[in-house]
């Protein structure tokens, strides 16, 4: 520990980050205040909006019930992380523009990190596994069945194409 706090090492969207954090500073503070990725959003601050989820090890979690020394030694990946290596939209991306499975965008990054956890693990979800899945993030203009058939488009483009 140093003055400023711990010492921390954390591999975000394939980088590595190093740095110094206060022992109490969360997961989500410190990825939008000091790595300035502010696409992880904060809503509730309680774990229940699931607005800050990323992939902790590649497990999809709230952000915002973890302190940045958690951190130490592990990956992150937000929102941000889903994206192509070129920077454009992946395919969830890409479903959720098509299908208008966004309206304020709030909940957008959460919904987008669920939906990417689940098709990694099963490329070919049900409706009923599709609304498990994102059944922890809360979206409040939508009604949910815009994110559904968004990820169900994503999960057919993504075994057209052969990727996972």
């Amino acid at each position: 520990m140093t003055p400023r706090g711990h010492r921390i090492s954390v591999e975000v969207n394939g980088h590595l980050h190093e740095g110094e954090v206060p022992a109490r500073l969360t997961l989500v503070d410190w990825l939008r205040d000091e790595l300035h990725l502010s696409g992880t959003h904060v809503g509730c601050e309680h774990g229940i909006c699931g607005a800050c989820s990323v992939l902790f090890d590649g497990e999809a979690v709230r952000s915002c019930l973890m302190f940045a020394v958690q951190a130490d030694g592990h990956r992150v990946t937000t929102v941000e992380g889903l994206s192509g290596e070129d920077g454009r939209p992946g395919e969830l991306q890409d479903a959720f523009c098509e299908t208008h499975a966004l309206q304020c965008g709030y909940c957008t990054p959460g919904m987008l990190i669920a939906a990417h956890a689940l098709l990694r693990e099963n490329p070919h979800p049900t409706e009923a596994e599709i609304r498990e899945a994102i059944g922890g993030n809360l979206c409040r203009c939508t009604g949910y069945q815009q994110i559904v058939e968004a990820i169900e488009h994503a999960a057919a483009k993504l075994v057209e194409r052969g990727a996972r």
